[in-house]
C-alpha cells in the first residue's frame, strides 16, 4: 500500500477586524478622490484622550506602516494601527448625516461606556490572572 497524504483542513476565514457600511465607503471614496496627494487608504487608530479614556482618530494614509492590518472592501482600504487592533475588533464604521452635521461613527462591541458628548469611550479592563501558589 502507498503512503496516504493527508491535507491540512482548511482554516475558516477570519472576519475582518473592522467593517464599513456602504455610506461610509462612499464618503471615503469621495474624500480620497478630492485629496491633493496620492492616498492608499484611511488609517484608523485609537488615542488616549477624552473623559472616558480613548478616542478614535482617522487620517489619510499614503503608505502602509509596519504591522498595520489592511482591510480592503467596497473600493477603499482601511489601515488599522497595531496598537488599536485589540480595541477595534468587530467594529463597524458608518457615516451619518444629521441636521447639524455629518460624521463617521464607530459601532464598537468592545465599548462599555461612552462620554456624554460621544467623543471618547472606554473598554472593559482585563483583570490579571492571579499568580499560582
Amino acid at each position: 500500500m502507498g503512503a496516504e497524504t493527508l491535507a491540512a483542513p482548511a482554516r475558516p476565514a477570519l472576519p475582518p477586524p473592522v467593517t464599513i457600511t456602504d455610506r461610509a465607503a462612499a464618503r471615503l471614496r469621495e474624500l480620497m478622490d478630492k485629496s491633493d496627494k496620492p492616498i492608499i487608504g484611511l488609517r484608523v487608530g485609537v488615542r488616549s484622550r477624552g473623559c472616558s479614556g480613548l478616542s478614535y482618530f482617522l487620517e489619510y494614509a499614503d503608505e502602509q506602516k509596519r504591522f498595520e492590518d489592511k482591510v480592503e472592501t467596497k473600493g477603499v482600504a482601511i489601515l488599522i494601527e497595531p496598537s488599536a487592533s485589540m480595541f477595534l475588533i468587530g467594529t463597524e464604521m458608518d457615516y451619518v448625516e444629521e441636521d447639524l452635521g455629518a460624521r463617521f461613527v464607530f459601532n464598537n462591541p468592545n465599548e462599555v461606556d461612552r462620554c456624554g458628548c460621544g467623543e471618547s469611550f472606554r473598554v472593559q479592563q482585563q483583570e490579571a490572572e492571579p499568580a499560582a501558589p
